[in-house]
């Protein structure tokens, strides 16, 4: 049932921000530490673990990735609206690293995207290298 895939979504984001706050009150700081991302941890572990025994039927996988999707979209939205609001109250060193941030982002994804691209580029090189050889060989002779 999807009921399921919502109830093992509630206890896994429960427990996350309880060990969340928990690490927060250890290390000092009087907010959630990581507890979202805690959450979505268990939640991947749970249903692994559920998946790996064949106790997680179709309709509770489809009740967990329904509000899954529903759930990151908000919380990343969150998580930026105050990554904003603390980066300008926290003054210009927060606003600088923040832009470097960006900057360093933009400057790698040409390089991501050269390591990704290096085996089908490499397989197209070999079959265009190929043709034209093949074509003048046989029109030479």
């Amino acid at each position: 049932m999807i009921i399921y895939g919502v109830a093992l979504l509630s206890v896994c984001t429960l427990t996350g921000i309880a060990i969340g706050q928990m690490l927060g009150k250890l290390i000092g700081v009087p907010a959630n530490v990581g507890g979202v991302g805690i959450a979505m941890i268990l939640l991947i572990l749970a249903g692994t673990y559920l998946k790996k025994r064949d106790l997680l039927n179709i309709k509770t996988e489809q009740g967990v990735e329904f509000w899954s999707a529903i759930y990151i979209p908000i919380v990343v939205a969150m998580a930026a609206k105050q990554n904003v609001m603390g980066a300008l109250t926290g003054g210009p060193m927060a606003i600088t690293a923040g832009i470097f941030a960006v900057v360093c982002g933009f400057l790698l994804v040409p390089v991501l995207s050269r390591i990704g691209n290096d085996e089908s580029s490499e397989t197209t090189k070999a079959v265009s290298v190929e043709t034209p050889s093949t074509t003048t060989s046989s029109s030479v002779r």
